[in-house]
């Protein structure tokens, strides 16, 4: 049996940030327990730039911007539990079960964070249909294939979905010497950031297909081919639309899912649209002394916001953990119209900045012209702000308002 002021599972950036906001906001003993041999998560394989602009004020690759968090978590006295997996959270404790190589941890806590991040939707979670031939990856998996382990994985190269990691396999293959024949989007706009497909799509020639699905995978040991269809405003296929594009590999970019085992294990609140945990501005989840942060509340497309996330939820814990994080009043949000979701679900007076300033993270429902932010509490309107197009699913917003919040369409252009 082990004591500690705050357990941090997950040693990704989430995971690391927060371990260093915990350790820094006074918490002494803090501790992280990462189920890969090494920490960095997703990021050791993500040797694109992009990262760090808004947190650093520069661009790094993946491997540049987690490895300074890495350097800063050897250089203090966070204790590093690698090659461990989380078994169970008891959240009466709370107290969490964890095994290494032959080896079962029982591990007292005061508070836990959650930060495992996030895994990819198969072909299978979207009833792809057709043969199994040997070609058929998730993009982040071919990702690490090549950039971790130094394979190719193909030469004639279909990818299903436009998100970022699948526009961003587009440019590797091609760097590689593969060919990408279509990047297909079933959505009649794109999925990812609009400057991924100017870098990635647009700069390498690359034919990008919207309100188009692939409708069969065809070969037998190996793909040969596959069958795209357009598709009509109810997502089904059109009739007569078919068209065949030979290829010996297609890699899958059609969403990512929180890992949320260990959340439902211990009984923690989850949202039914992020499929994340519900929180408070403190990033505290349902169960007191446990919170989260990163792509295991909800899918960010930033690493720079997964690090502001995770920094909140470090210094809440250790708050929570020395008794100082008081037991203030909450506000509940609610998503208004073409809003999909808003995170934090909740504001939290007593864990407000020292500016007064919450930054909430949502989605849009579509994306449209002329629209307008606005935010209000019963009848009384706190903020209305007129936003420029909205090309992506995903705008962020800093206010020290809140209430209800909406993303409508604008009457004035």
């Amino acid at each position: 049996m082990r004591e500690f002021d705050v357990i941090v599972i997950g040693g990704g950036p989430a995971g690391l940030a927060a371990a260093l906001a915990a350790r820094e906001e006074g918490a002494q003993r803090v501790a992280i327990l990462e189920r890969d041999f090494r920490l960095g998560g997703i990021l050791e394989q993500c040797i694109h730039t992009g990262f760090g602009l808004r947190h650093f004020g520069e661009e790094l690759s993946g491997p540049e911007y987690v490895a300074r968090f890495i350097e800063r978590v050897k250089q203090s006295d966070i204790e590093v539990f690698l090659n461990t997996m989380v078994l169970r959270i008891d959240p009466e404790g709370p107290m969490v079960e964890a095994v290494t190589t032959g080896e079962l941890y029982q591990l007292r806590t005061k508070a836990v964070v959650l930060a495992m991040g996030c895994r990819e939707k198969t072909r299978f979670q979207i009833r792809l249909p057709g043969t199994r031939p040997a070609g058929v990856f998730t993009a982040g998996a071919a990702q690490r294939l090549m950039n971790i382990q130094n394979c190719r994985v193909g030469r004639e190269v279909v990818i299903l979905g436009s998100g970022d990691i699948g526009m961003i396999m587009a440019r590797r293959m091609t760097l590689e010497g593969a060919h990408v024949a279509a990047v297909v989007e079933i959505m009649p706009y794109l999925a990812g950031l609009t400057r991924n497909r100017v870098q990635c799509l647009d700069d390498f020639g690359i034919p990008l297909y919207l309100s188009h699905t692939v409708t069969e995978i065809h070969g037998l040991d190996r793909v040969d081919g596959v069958t795209v269809a357009r598709v009509d405003e109810k997502m089904r296929p059109v009739e007569g639309s078919q068209f065949h594009i030979p290829c010996d590999t297609v890699l899958c970019s059609v969403g990512l899912i929180p890992e949320n085992e260990l959340s439902l294990q211990c009984g923690v609140t989850l949202d039914p649209v992020t499929r994340g945990p519900v929180v408070d501005s403190a990033m505290q989840t349902s169960r007191p002394g446990i919170f989260a942060c990163g792509n295991v509340v909800h899918v960010n497309d930033l690493v720079d916001n997964v690090t502001a996330e995770s920094l909140q939820a470090g210094r809440c814990a250790a708050r929570y953990a020395m008794g100082t994080l008081g037991g203030g009043g909450q506000i509940a949000m609610r998503p208004g119209e073409n809003v999909r979701y808003l995170v934090p679900q909740t504001l939290r007076l007593d864990a407000l900045p020292q500016d007064g300033k919450v930054s909430v993270y949502f989605r849009v429902a579509a994306p449209g012209r002329n629209m307008r932010v606005t935010a209000q509490t019963g009848d009384e309107q706190l903020l209305s702000v007129k936003r420029p197009p909205v090309r992506w699913k995903r705008r962020r917003w800093t206010s020290g308002g809140c209430g209800s919040w909406a993303a409508a369409r604008s009457p004035y252009r």
